[in-house]
């Protein structure tokens, strides 16, 4: 028994890890792990048979990660297990406690028998110091070949990348915290207006969260339909390009960046988590602004409000009333017209004596892009040429502007004395574009210069438009806008006063030209966010 769960430890090793490299950690992390339990209980059986199920299971866990986030489990999840990460898979698995169950029983009896069963024992300090060995030449193997945080996108490597990041994010949290910040500033942020914001007639504000949408235009000979771009225009005709922290996936990092006005990337390796880390510790950001001035906030959101711990984030940036999937009664990949109607609606019933602030998410876009999205959609169109997901992903984007386009229309007609300021935006670009961008490049190469913020690769758009309304100060709207600046915009952009964080921010802007965490090498972004902690509106961090 004891032969057969190492060589099913070799099997898996053998099929899910590749390169030298994983293989070896691989072996140091499996030996470390059972020689813990060998020392612990003295049974190289029961040792091998924990271990053994803890592999599986992590295993399982990480690839059901992977379909989800197109990423794999790394040590930061284990140090980050919430109540909301629990909700968020036995939602997508109902079933799943019961299975759960079932198997843990199963394995308590197994152990039961290998313990009864077991004639070997080892000495509990021979155990550990095989363990330590382990240990130690796993440490040195992580920090001679540190794991890059852009291989979570692939589907192998599971356990190596597990361990090998334990020594990184612990080494990352002992040296520099979850939070890059100055150690001390000598200066503080102004005290805030003891009175409440009031502002004469605010526009109602609308952000369309534009998933995956950016100018393809961008990518040299992608041919594209007529017509294409004025999508990307602000009212005055200007195309603006909004640079994002993330390519092909982490929707959360732009979330992160247009509620809290902060950028994920001073999270470092712990930006995947950036949205569960700050639930509860920033509160600071563009919803918390605008109720001050006596707004009323909404977010309406296309998952499981416990995706990624959303609901908990948002509540804790400003957002008063969240609508997720659940509550609006969405399926996966809904048209952008479903959640356009969801937002008139939710205008028609609210409004009153307070202006509204909607944050409204569309999901057509989203990947993958293998498929034709409601053939019955759009019959006019015809692809233009390119490869199949290319032109499928254009469908999409035609089938965006459209329903954006009927939504100002519908806004116009049901709400003719009502104004409104309508700022688009894209999260990120689609995961397919940095190939065709750089076909040159293999993926290593390619992510490394996305680790390193090549704007190719992060350069969305963001427009201006407003019905019954001219924006009051366009002059922070400038052109490749770092996006934890949007909120900046759209406040001055509907005449609301900045708050002295704001304040402090728009000097920042001028400064850096529109960077943020590019600009000085992270230096203005570390000292701002030391001001935010001295202020109480970062807690915890």
């Amino acid at each position: 028994m004891l032969v057969l769960l190492h060589l099913a430890a070799l099997a898996i090793l053998i099929v899910t890890e590749s390169a030298v490299v994983p293989k070896l950690a691989f072996l140091l992390s499996w030996g470390f792990f059972n020689f813990c339990w060998i020392a612990l209980l003295r049974r190289p059986t029961v040792a091998a048979a924990i271990s053994l199920a803890w592999l599986v299971l992590l295993i399982l866990v990480s690839r059901f990660k992977h379909d989800v986030l197109l990423m794999t489990v790394n040590f930061i999840d284990l140090m980050i297990i919430d109540r909301d990460t629990v909700s968020f898979v036995l939602r997508v698995f109902p079933s799943l406690d019961v299975k759960a169950a079932v198997a843990g029983a199963l394995l308590i009896l197994t152990l039961i028998l290998a313990w009864y069963l077991e004639p070997f024992r080892i000495r509990r300090r021979m155990a550990a110091a095989a363990g330590s060995v382990c240990l130690v030449g796993l440490v040195g193997l992580a920090l001679a070949f540190p794991s890059d945080p852009w291989e979570e996108f692939y589907g192998e490597n599971y356990f190596s990348k597990f361990t090998r990041s334990g020594v990184t994010a612990m080494g990352d949290l002992i040296t520099r915290g979850v939070l890059e910040s100055d150690a001390a500033v000598t200066e503080q942020l102004a005290a805030a207006a003891a009175a409440p914001c009031t502002v004469g007639k605010p526009p109602h504000i609308v952000m369309v969260f534009d998933e995956s949408s950016f100018d393809i235009r961008a990518v040299p000979g992608v041919k594209v339909p007529a017509g294409y771009g004025a999508h990307f225009k602000s009212d005055d005709g200007a195309q603006r390009s909004l640079m994002v922290e993330g390519a092909g996936g982490p929707s959360w990092f732009t979330e992160y960046n247009v509620l809290t006005g902060l950028s994920a990337r001073s999270y470092g390796r712990f930006a995947d988590f950036v949205t569960r880390i700050a639930a509860g510790r920033v509160e600071r950001g563009l919803p918390h602004t605008l109720r001050k001035c006596g707004y009323k906030t909404f977010t309406l959101y296309p998952m499981y409000g416990a995706f990624l711990s959303a609901r908990h984030f948002q509540a804790s940036a400003g957002i008063q009333q969240f609508l997720d999937s659940e509550a609006l009664g969405a399926n996966f990949l809904d048209p952008d017209s479903f959640y356009f109607d969801k937002a008139a609606a939710t205008i028609a019933k609210e409004r009153g004596k307070a202006p509204l602030f909607l944050l409204v998410y569309t999901a057509q876009n989203h990947f993958p892009w293998t498929f034709r999205f409601r053939p019955d959609l759009a019959p006019e169109w015809r692809d233009p040429g390119n490869r199949a997901d290319v032109d499928e992903y254009l469908r999409r984007q035609h089938l965006s502007a459209v329903d954006y386009r009927a939504f100002v229309a519908r806004l116009k007609n049901e709400f003719p004395d009502e104004r409104f300021l309508l700022v688009r935006f894209g999260d990120h670009q689609p995961y397919f574009a940095r190939n065709l961008i750089d076909p040159d490049q293999d993926d290593s190469m390619l992510r490394r210069r996305i680790a390193a913020a090549d704007p190719r690769f992060l350069m969305t758009y963001y427009a201006v438009n407003a019905i019954n309304f001219t924006p009051r100060d366009l002059s922070s709207a400038v052109n490749a806008l770092d996006a934890p600046y949007l909120p900046l915009v759209v406040l001055e952009a509907a005449g609301i006063p900045l708050d002295p964080s704001f304040a402090e921010q728009k000097k920042i802007l001028q400064r850096c030209a529109g960077l943020f965490y590019r600009c000085n090498g992270g230096a203005e972004a570390r000292r701002f966010n030391r001001l935010l902690i001295d202020a109480g509106l970062i807690k915890g961090l």
